[in-house]
């Protein structure tokens, strides 16, 4: 072989080799990948809410449905109500496959909404799936002079927030605008629990919360009466809470219940995975079987059970058309919700 054919035999063999080892589409395979791999699961939220008991069990029971049972840790990741976690996994969080992430359902709706600080496109992220169907509701230490939701709209009640994007902050928030609450929400704390103390300590009466925080972590609380449901942030009646208000039956126009709709609209979202722009296409389709098949374990559903912890499943394809449905939503209708109820950037 002569010296000129030689070096390009060596160059393509160079330059193959390079591609080989950059290019998502000859990465790893599944079987490979995930083998003897420890993955980390990122959640933008603190420890002992309903996302990081959930984050904990899914990933418990996840490697057991990927190849080569990987190890999986689950990390925190706080700041902005979860949009630090959020922007981390669309920005700087590696794209081989080894890092998922986990932000507040409400991120989909504040970024169609115009929340500056919010850099993640979220239709560019891999959807995994989501846990939980969530309900939400606000209530009311025993202590507090408020015993209703009626009295809501007499007197100020003071509550915990953790920031304008996060849905302790929100629902309050929301109807202090469009149907004329009277809450007063102090914000700055870290997480559920940190709220659930300083209703405990009287530095709050109250807050807006997931309703499973209440039936997973204090499930006696509400039967003992040490707190009183005001209202549910559905719009059907809760079975769980029967008699108890839900938050349209105050809303006395078609277009309060539309705003309410938009306003309040994340549920859908559920706990949501992801994992960030650019991981290869195979390990995002083995991960997406792994979530189904996990969500579907008799083992963690029994667990999830003993716990009172929601950990129905919803498809990355209805969450995806969740996301769709946002981005239809017409400008008028979000620049009524803008006066209404402003981003806070």
């Amino acid at each position: 072989m002569g010296t000129g054919r030689m070096r390009a035999t060596l160059a393509a063999a160079i330059t193959f080799g390079f591609f080989a080892a950059s290019s998502p589409l000859l990465a790893q395979s599944p079987d490979t990948f995930f083998k003897g791999r420890q993955l980390r699961l990122i959640i933008g939220h603190s420890a002992g809410g309903d996302y990081d008991m959930g984050a904990r069990l899914i990933a418990k029971y996840l490697p057991k449905y990927l190849p080569g049972e990987p190890v999986i840790s689950v990390q925190s990741m706080m700041g902005a109500a979860s949009v630090a976690a959020a922007n981390f996994l669309y920005e700087a969080a590696p794209r081989d496959g080894s890092v998922i992430g986990s932000f507040s359902r409400n991120l989909p709706v504040m970024k169609v909404r115009g929340l500056r600080n919010l850099k993640a496109d979220m239709s560019a992220f891999n959807w995994l799936g989501a846990t939980s169907i969530p309900g939400r509701m606000c209530l009311a230490d025993a202590r507090s002079a408020i015993t209703k939701a009626d009295d809501l709209f007499h007197r100020d009640m003071v509550v915990a927030g953790s920031g304008a994007g996060s849905a302790v902050s929100i629902v309050p928030a929301v109807t202090n605008s469009l149907l004329g609450t009277k809450f007063r929400i102090i914000e700055g704390y870290r997480g559920l629990s940190d709220m659930f103390l300083a209703m405990q300590r009287g530095e709050v009466e109250g807050m807006c919360i997931p309703a499973d925080y209440i039936t997973v972590s204090h499930p006696d609380a509400v039967k003992s009466g040490a707190i009183r449901v005001l209202f549910t942030g559905e719009e059907t009646q809760s079975e769980e809470f029967p008699g108890v208000p839900t938050v349209y039956s105050f809303a006395k126009t078609e277009e309060q219940k539309q705003m309410l709709r938009l306003l309040l609209s994340g549920s859908e979202f559920g706990r949501p995975y992801v994992y960030p722009p650019g991981v290869p296409a195979p390990l995002v389709a083995a991960m997406r079987k792994a979530f189904a098949a996990a969500s579907a374990d008799p083992a963690l559903i029994e667990e999830a059970s003993r716990t009172r912890l929601d950990m129905r499943f919803t498809p990355p394809d209805q969450l995806e058309k969740s996301l769709a449905a946002l981005s239809q939503v017409p400008r008028d209708v979000l620049e009524r919700a803008e006066k209404i109820f402003p981003v806070t950037n």
